[in-house]
């Protein structure tokens, strides 16, 4: 795993998405409903070397899931389609959405500045918190450092002797800021595209500054409770992931070689709003029909949050408010968000009718490409 990132491993496999021009196009199960494609591409990445990998997708009311590989290394024991896994940066679709609902609610403007509602918070080496806004730090446009690509930080927890002293940390969101100010921003404000995790740490502050209780809570307000998430969570310092679920590994390390580490037990809150967040495949695929069907969000914020930008150097990637429209190979578009964090990767999408959606999870953070899942799916012969 790369020093610099883990909440941006997966988001760089989390990073694949594509084009708003284009209406979404709806398509076919994968095989005419056979999925084989889709089966095909889940085993494919155990045989390349992650332990195990779970699918749920959904088409109308037809639901069809699939496993392969195991959850636990020590037991043999399988993966489950009903497992339980680390989202990390799927959380940021969670965070826009609430955010959004603010928005709509006239709370707040997505163009109010981060100063507004943060003062003095985003200050030093040249960033400025006046001069960006709530929509910047939504869309990756604020040039806002990323906290996760700081040398010391990487070492810290994402190496094997770092993590193993510091797994269970706690970390407050004001500190994983400080470490991004420590640094020169990548550019100025509204000038590029440059993914960072920081700009979700800050929306959750912006969150719990509008509304005067935690992100989570709303989050689960807003959210989790009126959709019956039964499975999804945000776990603050909690260090287990709930059961049903399956073990989380990791190389620790900058290379895909190496020995394999257990890395499920962990305190989460270096992730915070950015990636902190528990689900299941089908919550998953609930949460992201829900939205794209408007049943969260008004008709102009849904607009909103689908306006994208270029994600620059990703391969057919748009990024609009937290959320991806990825253009596959096949021209049909998805939208959702991927999200990795240490020993998960995942994938959730859905068509922009909200009818046919898939979420992906592999329980190794070195291998697999929720791609490769999602392009069988939906493309798949």
């Amino acid at each position: 795993m790369s020093v610099r990132t883990v909440l941006v491993q997966a988001t760089a496999v989390a990073l694949s998405v594509a084009a708003l021009a284009a209406p979404a196009v709806a398509a076919a199960p994968a095989g005419n409903g056979s999925h084989d494609a889709t089966r095909r591409a889940v085993e494919a990445a155990v045989a390349d070397g992650v332990p195990g990998v779970t699918a749920t997708a959904q088409d109308g009311r037809k639901v069809w899931a699939t496993t392969a590989g195991v959850g636990d290394l020590g037991t043999g024991e399988p993966r489950s389609a009903a497992d339980r896994y680390r989202v990390g940066s799927i959380t940021k679709t969670f965070v826009a959405t609430v955010l959004l609902q603010l928005e709509a609610e006239g709370r707040l403007s997505l163009d109010d500045t981060v100063e507004k509602w943060l003062p003095g918070v985003v200050h030093g080496h040249g960033h400025d918190g006046r001069r960006i806004t709530v929509r910047q730090l939504l869309n990756h446009t604020s040039g806002i450092f990323n906290y996760t690509a700081d040398d010391d930080f990487g070492r810290t927890y994402f190496l094997k002797d770092g993590f193993d002293e510091h797994r269970y940390d706690t970390k407050k969101p004001a500190d994983l800021v400080a470490v991004a100010m420590s640094h020169a921003p990548d550019f100025a404000p509204g000038t590029s595209w440059n993914y960072s995790n920081t700009n979700y740490v800050l929306a959750g502050m912006v969150i719990e500054s509008v509304t005067g209780r935690p992100y989570a809570t709303e989050i689960r307000h807003r959210i989790i409770e009126p959709l019956k998430l039964t499975a999804t969570s945000v776990p603050g310092t909690r260090v287990t992931v709930p059961r049903p679920s399956s073990r989380a590994y990791s190389k620790l390390a900058q290379t895909a070689t190496g020995p394999t580490y257990d890395v499920t037990r962990l305190n989460p809150s270096i992730a915070f709003s950015a990636g902190e967040m528990i689900s299941d495949s089908a919550d998953l695929n609930r949460f992201y029909r829900a939205l794209l069907r408007g049943n969260l969000l008004p008709p102009k914020q849904l607009k909103e949050m689908k306006t994208t930008v270029k994600a620059e150097a990703l391969r057919n990637v748009d990024y609009g408010l937290g959320l991806m429209d990825r253009e596959l190979s096949c021209g049909v578009h998805v939208w959702g968000h991927d999200g990795g964090i240490h020993g998960s990767v995942s994938s959730a999408v859905t068509t922009a009718d909200g009818r046919h959606s898939l979420a992906v999870n592999f329980n190794g953070d070195w291998s697999g490409e929720g791609e490769a899942v999602i392009e069988a799916e939906f493309c798949g012969e």
